[in-house]
């Protein structure tokens, strides 16, 4: 396992890159059935079930209760001596997440950010407290990610249910949002969902909301491969090199008002380099051995669906022919 960090071309601390060795398929992984049908399994444990419908509007989900955070609990003296550092415990959860062998981590190269889009989107006439609960998926055990009303991964997904303020372990993190040492909120960014799972920290983020303050976030996602860096870097410069030789050529042509390029060309470089040392790459997701047959099987056994509610009465698993009533 390889770890870096990676930092903005002005020197900004973005988050840690981590290259993943030795492990061909993750132990919290995403499995596909057919062309719409998703399962999130943690050793071989369903977590999550889902299916996007028709119109590519939305996905369908139903959640277990199976997950089982693969950061372990956060002890208060720990928290009180990384005091609210993000870079700090990206480097602490980067040993969490390499060491469990139930993460989503599997060969390749990630990266574990504090720049996730999520704050940015808030207006600054609404509150903390209610951005982050309109951000929360809602329904348990069953809901809907809407990809019409949320498009752009807006949403976050709590693989468990959302812990009340007065619960112990809200109460105990209310204190450090207020001071503003709260440990981090531990993201996934999953493609296949559009939406942001929450891996660790229900309890953190649901004492932030209490105390309507920003939790602090790192987002996990696959990048860009080293080998693909390298090759995409070269392609950047050359660009940069053809801009160059571009405008040379107009100075050449139509005299010194014409300008180098540097000026034009050099920002576009930066943003270039920096796009490609934090790129989101799509979530890897494998072939669910059984397909769709395999799929309904273990949808079944979750959520108890055959289906016999009562004619009119909706049902909430996913993929169930009577999930709107009918």
């Amino acid at each position: 396992m390889r770890r870096n960090d990676v930092t903005r071309t002005d020197g900004t601390w973005v988050g840690l890159s981590v290259e993943v060795r030795d492990r061909r398929r993750a132990g919290l992984a995403v499995f596909t059935a057919g062309a719409s049908r998703l399962l999130i399994s943690q050793a071989s444990r369903p977590v999550l079930l889902a299916v996007v419908d028709e119109p590519l509007q939305g996905v369908d989900f139903w959640r277990t209760d199976a997950y089982r955070s693969c950061v372990p609990p956060l002890r208060a003296d720990v928290g009180r001596a990384l005091a609210g550092d993000v870079e700090r415990w990206a480097h602490r959860f980067v040993r969490y997440l390499v060491d469990a062998p139930d993460s989503p981590l599997h060969e390749g190269r990630w990266l574990l950010t504090r720049d996730c889009p999520l704050p940015r989107w808030r207006h600054t006439d609404v509150s903390h407290a209610e951005y982050w609960e309109s951000m929360l998926v809602e329904g348990h055990p069953g809901g809907y990610i809407d990809w019409f009303v949320h498009s752009g991964s807006w949403e976050v997904l709590p693989l468990r249910p959302m812990p009340h303020a007065d619960d112990s372990r809200v109460k105990a993190y209310r204190k450090q949002a207020r001071e503003g040492t709260l440990p981090p909120v531990l993201l996934w960014w999953v493609s296949g969902l559009d939406c942001h799972l929450i891996l660790d920290g229900h309890a953190r983020l649901a004492a932030a909301i209490a105390e309507s303050v920003e939790p602090p976030l790192l987002e996990l996602h696959r990048t860009v491969p080293r080998d693909d860096l390298a090759a995409r870097t070269d392609e950047a410069v050359t660009f940069y090199e053809g801009e160059l030789a571009r405008f040379a050529r107009l100075r050449a042509a139509h005299g010194p008002a014409v300008p180098d390029g540097a000026a034009l060309a050099g920002p576009q470089l930066v943003r270039l380099f920096d796009d490609l040392n934090t790129a989101r790459l799509p979530t890897w997701a494998w072939p669910l051995p059984g397909g769709v047959s395999r799929w309904r099987r273990i949808s079944h056994e979750a959520t108890g669906c055959r289906c016999g509610l009562p004619a009119g009465e909706s049902c909430s698993a996913p993929d169930c022919p009577r999930r709107d009533g009918v």
